[in-house]
């Protein structure tokens, strides 16, 4: 029986399964400086939501996510920015990426509650 997935890490699976096909077809110079670090750090925030979904405590992992996801909206700002992704995709991403956030900042309330 498989184990119910909570919905920030299928957000961020769904996430990556649209933004790294994107970003891999960046021109050269910008998928190996911006396009690389984006990839590693979706990857990354991947293998860590799995990894406090079994800490014991969660607030001080949950709150460096929080960072992370900060960091990748700065860098889809900058895809635009540098006119590399369309208005649409830019939107689409800010939509996931923020749909993440939302999901983080409901798990890292519910983690203080329960510490409180």
């Amino acid at each position: 029986m498989k184990k119910q997935e909570l919905p920030i890490i299928q957000k961020t699976y769904d996430l990556i399964k649209w933004y790294v096909p994107i970003l891999n077809r960046l021109p050269r110079h910008h998928r190996f400086q911006l396009g690389d670090r984006m990839v590693s750090e979706l990857y990354g925030l991947l293998e860590s939501l799995i990894a406090v979904r079994y800490q014991q405590q969660k607030v001080p992992q949950l709150k460096a996510l929080n960072v992370r996801l900060d960091l990748l909206r700065y860098q889809t700002r900058l895809l635009l920015d540098f006119e590399l992704v369309s208005i649409d995709r830019y939107r689409y991403a800010s939509e996931q990426i923020n749909g993440v956030g939302i999901d983080l900042g409901g798990w890292l309330k519910q983690q203080l509650t329960l510490g409180s």
